[in-house]
């Protein structure tokens, strides 16, 4: 099956792009060359950008401490894993307390570094850190692959509270749905939103199924439109009827 995940918020759109580009940066920073280092590190400028914002760490922990109190309602339930619930509220309760003991805005140690920065300025320009544009990021592509991943981890780990914060998040955001099976005819599926509430919506297909959902929403709709993947000509809406199984999630 493939998935594919519709935001219906900015915040969790914000979580989505990030949880992206930290599994880039976790993924090509354990490879071993030095393309591999800086496709790393460009990811690592990404976030950067995407993690500006003032009050993502707010966000999370306001989030997190939310579904604390959901779950210790839980408590003494005999339908529910002492064990599990507890292994849940520690999980949280130290995600939020690495968070909170972030000093200042998110990678600010990262901007006061002249040199990174000067690498972040040229590769916005395309083709821009060229050795020749940058001979000191050359001579650093070139040392031996422990020293740059060593680099890597320290310019990363300092941000791995955002990303175990948002992994709790989505993860509790994603198990909060149950999937139902539906079927687009000809490519084609609308329901309405009224008295449904969601954060997030997901479409799962079958691998075999040449299709691409297409997904738009509002407050007072949702519309998905199947179309061929094409990557000579303009997709087209699928005439075919597409079996799919849709999730609302919620927290």
């Amino acid at each position: 099956m493939i998935t594919y995940e519709y935001p219906l918020g900015e915040r969790i759109r914000t979580l989505l792009r990030l949880e992206d580009l930290f599994d880039k940066v976790l993924h090509f920073s354990l490879a071993d060359g030095p393309y591999e280092h800086h496709t790393a590190l460009l990811a690592l400028f990404e976030i950067l950008d995407v993690a500006g914002r003032a009050d993502l760490k707010v966000d999370l922990v306001q989030e997190l401490e939310r579904q604390r109190q959901i779950l210790l309602a839980f408590r003494d339930n005999p339908q529910i894993s002492e064990e599990a619930l507890s292994g849940a509220l520690y999980e949280i309760e130290q995600a939020s307390s690495a968070l909170l003991s972030m000093a200042g805005r998110i990678g600010q140690y990262l901007r006061e570094s002249e040199w990174l920065m000067a690498i972040r300025s040229r590769t916005a320009i395309p083709g821009g850190a060229c050795e020749f544009d940058l001979p000191s990021y050359h001579f650093w592509l070139n040392r031996d692959f422990h020293l740059r991943r060593h680099d890597l981890t320290t310019w990363l780990n300092p941000m791995l509270p955002i990303r175990d914060g948002l992994t709790i998040v989505l993860r509790l955001l994603r198990e909060s749905g149950r999937s139902e099976s539906q079927l687009a005819k000809r490519g084609s599926y609308q329901i309405m939103m009224t008295g449904r509430s969601a954060q997030l919506v997901r479409v799962r297909l079958a691998r075999e199924i040449s299709a691409v959902p297409e997904i738009s929403a509002n407050k007072y709709a949702f519309n998905i439109r199947f179309v061929a993947p094409d990557v000579i000509s303009r997709p087209r809406q699928s005439e075919a009827d597409i079996p799919f199984e849709l999730t609302f999630c919620s927290l």
